[in-house]
């Protein structure tokens, strides 16, 4: 495993860091502290910048238009990204833009017509509908949501909960049961949300201030026999497939909020007094930054491992299952210390400290649940699903 970033990766890093550093964060100045999203003639502006920077679409591949990123590339923007106010969950207000929803790459040429491609243009946004009241931990055996054989179409009754941006989609991805229990009697729908029977309202009070969770109901909502993805009762694997590369750059984002306020930390200890001293001479602090530095380094190791590993074609589960855990922890920490470091200040909306901290926690749920990984992980060590 080679830690140092090649010229061409290190070009990237510094224009990235220049481009949060310049573009990103002077807006925010003047953005309420909760904000997710950039005025539009502002995001427009950087939408075309990035476009000019030759980055947009950063998660779409090459062949279909886009930048076609390695995983590890695409690991060291994820950190550079993150290291603004609003950059755990909305990374530089998404001028990148997305990537659409991997799993229609798999889709039919019909399918891709109607949904992926549109989506890669910016006309329709789409959203991924797994997790259910019953559970998300294992959404493979958890999910109740039914879909019936009725003629040319599917009847979908069910519901689904903590989704993102289903609210304003104009499509998405419903994991439904059409078969018996466990994962192989899943299967995968592209549902459209104008249709009768897709009702879908917004959780507000959550940790997170952008990016709204919804919860959906289902009630009689027909879908054509043509809107599956993939094959029948073979759906939760479209789903899996994908989750361990995803925990990468999940991972990374974790790690560009904890670097960014491990140096706001740095820098307040070397000028804030107390007693007639600086922070930074007190031994209590300076261990505080250390732990931060231990943190940040161990995270950035194991998720350039998971990403390298997965460049190289090799499997990667476990690393990326270990990326996504100690990042999402050991970031929480960093932020919880920089606060402490911060003293009052470091619970003001002043700072980006507060909402780093609010957010950060519900990393330790999303993609896969701390606990996961380490179920994962044992697994893996024990020799089950090797």
């Amino acid at each position: 495993m080679d830690l140092q970033p090649t010229d061409e990766q290190q070009l990237i890093i510094e224009t990235v860091r220049r481009y949060v550093r310049e573009e990103i964060r002077p807006l925010e100045a003047d953005l309420d502290p909760d904000a997710g999203n950039l005025p539009p003639e502002e995001h427009q502006r950087l939408v075309s910048k990035v476009k000019e920077m030759g980055f947009y679409g950063i998660d779409i591949p090459a062949e279909y238009g886009g930048p076609g990123l390695d995983l590890t590339t695409r690991t060291l923007m994820a950190i550079e990204m993150a290291q603004h106010r609003a950059g755990l969950y909305a990374p530089c207000y998404d001028t990148f833009g997305g990537s659409g929803l991997a799993q229609l790459y798999e889709a039919t040429e019909e399918q891709k017509e109607r949904y992926l491609y549109p989506t890669l243009r910016g006309e329709k946004r789409g959203f991924f509908g797994l997790t259910e009241p019953s559970g998300g931990s294992d959404p493979g055996r958890a999910i109740q949501t039914r879909a019936t054989k009725d003629g040319a179409e599917w009847v979908l009754n069910g519901a689904k909960l903590f989704i993102s941006g289903a609210d304003v989609a104009d499509y998405g991805l419903i994991f439904a049961r059409t078969g018996g229990p466990g994962r192989d009697g899943v299967t995968c729908f592209i549902v459209e949300t104008a249709w009768p029977g897709f009702h879908v309202r917004r959780i507000v009070h959550t940790l997170r201030s952008a990016r709204y969770a919804t919860e959906i109901q289902m009630e009689d909502l027909r879908v054509p026999e043509g809107n599956i993805l993939g094959a029948l009762n073979k759906g939760f694997g479209i789903a899996n497939d994908r989750l361990s590369r995803q925990r990468v750059p999940y991972a990374a984002g974790c790690i560009g909020v904890a670097v960014a306020a491990h140096e706001l930390a740095i820098e307040w200890s070397k000028h804030r007094e107390t007693f007639g001293e600086v922070l930074a001479s007190r031994q209590a602090i300076q261990w505080m930054l250390v732990d931060n530095e231990v943190d940040i380094r161990t995270s950035r190791w194991l998720t350039l491992e998971a990403a390298q590993k997965a460049d190289r074609g090799e499997p990667f589960r476990t690393e990326a299952a270990l990326a996504k855990l100690v990042a999402s922890e050991a970031a929480g920490r960093v932020v919880d210390r920089a606060i402490q470091v911060h003293g009052g200040m470091g619970v003001t909306k002043d700072l980006p400290l507060e909402r780093w901290y609010r957010e950060m926690r519900i990393r330790r749920i999303g993609e896969g649940p701390s606990e996961v990984q380490r179920v994962i992980v044992a697994r893996d060590l024990l020799g089950r699903g090797r």
